[in-house]
């Protein structure tokens, strides 16, 4: 079935937004996702139901079919690859590719997104440590927890980030904490819920809306 541009991009909307209310998505949660107006969300919630993309009741929300699933997932899946290939190859930083995978992730060619996956080694995850789907749309989950419900004491290392804008990632750059980096709780400091952490063996104190933030993975 091929699928327009919007289509596409309301899709992988949904899916997003699933994943933080399996319940279902209302028309007010995607037209703040999309910064669409309610009532063209509304028309274009109505066309996916009609291709059997989505499951939508007016009032109840909507969630993706099996088949909008897969959809969803394929255009995901051409971001994050279009991600790694950008910083592993184009020299981009992990704070730039997002505007222009979101232009590369409607290329049709399945042969092109299968010669990129193989020119790239079958990257599992991408800059930003979110896992990459499969050819066959399955993701294989590594599990984390947020740094800020992390343990006091024990060694982690940073696997991805859940706020993934230009400007927290920067951020990032400045303190020097990446994908990989090796992190311990020193202390939280009662006041404000700030952290001092130990970051690749530098002292460093990070606010709970950073740790709110970062993924990590118990070393």
């Amino acid at each position: 079935m091929e699928l327009s541009f919007v289509e596409e991009n309301y899709l992988k909307a949904i899916y997003q937004l699933e994943l933080e209310n399996p319940s279902g998505v209302s028309t007010t949660a995607l037209a703040e996702k999309t910064k669409t107006k309610p009532a063209s969300v509304s028309d274009m919630l109505k066309k996916l139901a009609q291709k059997e993309l989505i499951f939508y009741k007016k009032y109840q929300g909507a969630k993706l079919s099996k088949s909008g699933l897969q959809a969803a997932l394929l255009v995901i899946r051409k971001h994050r690859l279009w991600e790694v290939f950008l910083v592993e190859h184009l020299s981009f930083s992990w704070d730039e590719v997002h505007e222009v995978a979101e232009q590369l992730e409607h290329i049709k060619s399945k042969l092109l997104i299968q010669r990129l996956d193989q020119f790239l080694g079958f990257p599992k995850e991408d800059p930003h440590g979110d896992p990459i789907p499969n050819e066959n749309g399955e993701i294989i989950e590594i599990p984390k927890i947020l740094l800020s419900d992390f343990t006091t004491g024990k060694k982690a290392q940073i696997s991805a980030v859940k706020e993934s804008s230009p400007l927290f990632l920067q951020y990032l750059d400045k303190i020097k904490a990446g994908i990989g980096s090796n992190i311990i709780i020193q202390e939280r400091i009662a006041f404000d819920n700030s952290l001092e952490i130990l970051l690749d063996g530098r002292t460093l104190y990070i606010s709970e809306e950073v740790a709110k933030n970062i993924y990590v993975t118990e070393d």
